[in-house]
């Protein structure tokens, strides 16, 4: 949690330096918006502009501050300092529960006016909407739903080996060996822990199924984290570790998706992020690019939801600003053009399918039926189904498994023992 990260000096430091920190008169006199994100990927920057040119629409200009590393990790680090610095920015990119910590601290906007206002709650999904607020208010505003458990196939590959896309485990393994034996990696994959517990995330819904996803990873129940099936899931991990190349040790995630391009690897699994690199290099989703859930896990939508928090500033100026940002987010028209570049589908479910490629309305489908389903899982790997720290306890044991000649049975107890020392 949060709190771990601000002791009672640094909270004093806060305070003090707060209360110090004040805006020239220029910086008043315009309306601003300084928001910290880490989107720094090609695809990523090419949909931030979309948000950028809507708020140039409204008369604000925007101030980026970027902090490079996928999966928000850095940006929450430099994020930490600047508050406890008394440097809070306007906005600030959240994912999951790190939305419910900021908000605990009492250092968040209250978007509770606005969100009446616009009716939020009538259209965005309330899996959402869960990390949209925090005692009864709104204290950011979701921009996009990912969903994390795609499996990518390069067309072209598929087509050449004779391939089809997967449906069961089995066949994965089937197509894996032919790009192999084609002299192509199966599987393309940045060595990174979050991009490792992503993969993750995918076997233990396929292996297991929904209810013991969410009984393993929400519940964070015991038997479940050290059981046969959690065992079986590193077993299928292990397996999916003799399909990469050897040299995936700390490449970025963008990289990995650059092998699929460019037809040095077959297949990719990692959330519809990918699919804005995609896009960008000039490939079509659902026809270049062949898009179909992670084997197993087709009754499933592991999400993650991308959202903007604005911090609480004394400046009317600047208050103005972020009511401007958080409009525009919602806005139906900014939800389908952004997420249209970005890859991702619209959190507002006011937006249609029409303009979307095939695996966008795949995932507009799925997301409006599996809201009866129990289908819409939260992304462990991507801090919405635990909070920061079991997520951090995960990664140190799946990339410790990933990375090493450990047992399935080690691993599990491994997992039991670390989420247990975390919560």
């Amino acid at each position: 949690m949060l709190k771990k990260y601000l002791t009672a000096t640094a909270a004093s430091v806060l305070v003090l330096a707060a209360a110090a920190y004040a805006p020239s008169a220029s910086a008043q006199a315009k309306e601003e918006v300084e928001v910290m994100h880490w989107w720094t990927s090609g695809g990523e920057a090419a949909a931030l502009n979309v948000l950028k040119d809507q708020l140039q629409k409204e008369g604000v200009s925007w101030k980026d501050a970027p902090v490079a590393g996928g999966g928000g990790d850095a940006a929450m680090t430099a994020l930490r300092a600047r508050v406890t610095a008394g440097d809070k920015p306007t906005s600030v990119q959240l994912l999951g529960t790190a939305i419910h910590d900021w908000a605990e601290q009492g250092v968040l906007a209250d978007l509770t006016p606005l969100a009446t206002k616009e009716h939020w709650a009538d259209h965005i999904p309330p899996a959402i909407a869960a990390f949209s607020t925090y005692d009864g208010k709104w204290v950011a505003a979701p921009v996009n739903i990912h969903r994390t458990n795609w499996l990518w196939i390069n067309k072209k590959l598929l087509d050449k080996v004779g391939g089809k896309a997967p449906t069961n485990w089995d066949e994965f393994q089937a197509l894996a060996k032919q790009f192999k034996d084609a002299g192509v990696t199966p599987l393309a994959h940045g060595g990174q822990p979050w991009q490792e517990s992503t993969i993750f995330d995918a076997i233990v819904v396929s292996v297991g199924g929904n209810d013991f996803y969410k009984k393993a990873f929400v519940d964070l129940d015991p038997d479940a984290l050290g059981g046969d099936t959690m065992q079986k899931a590193f077993d299928q991990f292990r397996v999916l570790r003799g399909w990469v190349d050897p040299n995936f040790s700390g490449r970025d995630w963008n990289l990995a998706s650059a092998m699929v391009i460019n037809g040095e690897a077959g297949m990719q699994v990692m959330g519809d992020w990918a699919k804005g690199e995609f896009i960008k290099a000039g490939l079509k989703p659902g026809i270049d690019i062949v898009c179909v859930p992670y084997p197993g896990s087709e009754k499933a939508f592991l999400f993650n939801a991308d959202q903007f928090a604005m911090f609480s500033l004394d400046d009317k100026t600047r208050q103005d600003a972020q009511l401007k940002l958080a409009s525009a987010i919602e806005s139906p028209s900014f939800q389908e053009s952004f997420n249209l570049v970005k890859g991702s589908i619209p959190a507002n479910t006011e937006v249609k399918p029409d303009k979307f490629d095939p695996c966008g309305q795949k995932s507009m489908a799925d997301r409006d039926a599996f809201k009866t389903t129990g289908g819409m899982l939260p992304s462990l790997a991507h801090g919405h189904a635990a909070p920061a720290a079991v997520k951090g306890a995960v990664y140190d044991v799946v990339t410790n498994f990933f990375n090493s000649n450990q047992s399935s049975a080690d691993a599990a107890k491994a997992l039991v023992a670390a989420v247990a020392l975390a919560k």
